[in-house]
């Protein structure tokens, strides 16, 4: 119990909520270990199997022409610039199949807010995408996209969604929700969504019957209190999705934020350390969320089996391709399903293959 008050501690492992107040107490005032036993005793509450899972996908970023300006990004490029780029549908599906050879089950597909690129360009995209591929999950399109095409296309977001689900858009990913708090995105990305706009955008896709995931980067200019902030408003979203019946966030990835090239490079980022406790913390706080994922992208594969003692059930994404965070300098390896499962054996668990919507796939002895 050390640093921790005993009242709080005592709440935790009964199971009971807490409030932001003893969130915010717990990243300031807890200590790492004791944080990583309770999250790791909600985890296996939740979890009893020992089963972690990960996902064979591909993050394929299909431009990198963005107007938002966002002051952690080293990936966009203006229109005119010689670096700009537009991948044609030829080289996409040759990236598909690549995918597939691997065994996975997942697209991730994200760019960035290209004015050239309208409503059509996304609907004939997944058209052609399940015609070929009819067995690949498309998990695509940030909450910032899909609110810059309903701009373009003077739509409104809910409407654009529902014309891209029945294109063929499965599910949504959380990308573009950096901190869920303004005070901090009137800073770091002032030109994309606003948090309600972000929050808007994820309900409307869970009142259209579609998951979606919910992602956190910390470790810039955030404090303490932007992240629990942001924690308190998925938390809540989850709530309202599962009073309809259903919680339509399948999982919460926090991940931190990486310098090379952006104009955020004279920070000091976020410690292995404070990774693990926000995890840990996260895992407390979210008692509505079924699977919180680990980020070995930003965190490398030693810090990844690692968090899985802190509170994390999933080992995420074998990344076959990522271009974002590479773009920064900082590059993972992309490893194998075996390897990834060979990993999650030797931290003590059980690996299993997923697929989007967390439905096993396949189990490794």
């Amino acid at each position: 119990m050390n640093q921790i008050k005993t009242d709080l501690f005592s709440k935790i492992l009964e199971g009971k909520r807490i409030s932001e107040e003893d969130a915010l107490y717990l990243l300031k005032e807890g200590d790492l270990l004791t944080l990583g036993r309770l999250a790791d005793f909600i985890r296996r509450k939740k979890h009893p199997e020992n089963i972690v899972t990960f996902v064979v996908d591909r993050n394929v970023n299909y431009t990198n022409v963005c107007v938002a300006g966002c002051k952690f990004c080293a990936f966009q490029e203006k229109r005119n610039s010689p670096n700009a780029y537009v991948l044609e549908f030829d080289e996409i599906f040759k990236k598909i199949q690549e995918l597939v050879d691997w065994g996975g089950t997942t697209l991730l597909m994200q760019g960035g807010l290209n004015p050239d690129l309208p409503l059509d360009f996304y609907v004939n995209l997944f058209k052609e995408i399940k015609k070929r591929f009819p067995q690949i999950q498309i998990h695509s399109l940030s909450a910032a996209e899909i609110l810059y095409i309903a701009k373009l296309e003077k739509l409104s977001t809910k409407e654009v969604l529902k014309i891209l689900h029945e294109a063929g858009l499965d599910s949504l990913p959380g990308g573009g929700a950096e901190i869920l708090s303004d005070e901090i995105r009137k800073q770091i990305s002032y030109g994309k969504v606003s948090t309600q706009q972000w929050l808007q955008v994820h309900r409307e896709a869970h009142e259209l019957g579609m998951t979606t995931t919910a992602t956190m980067m910390f470790g810039h200019i955030e404090k303490s209190e932007h992240i629990v902030e942001h924690l308190s408003h998925i938390r809540n979203l989850q709530e309202e999705s599962l009073s309809k019946g259903k919680g339509y966030f399948t999982a919460f990835i926090p991940w931190t934020f990486q310098k090379g090239g952006t104009q955020l490079d004279h920070i000091e980022t976020a410690t292995t350390v404070w990774y693990l406790k926000v995890l840990a913390v996260s895992r407390i706080f979210l008692d509505n969320f079924e699977n919180i994922q680990a980020s070995h992208v930003t965190q490398t594969m030693k810090v990844g089996p690692v968090a899985l003692h802190f509170g994390a059930n999933d080992l995420g994404s074998t990344m076959i391709e990522e271009n974002v965070v590479a773009s920064t300098g900082w590059k993972v390896a992309a490893p194998k399903p075996e390897k990834m499962a060979d990993i999650i054996k030797k931290a003590g668990f059980k690996p299993a293959q997923r697929d989007t919507y967390y439905n096993i796939v396949r189990y490794f002895n």
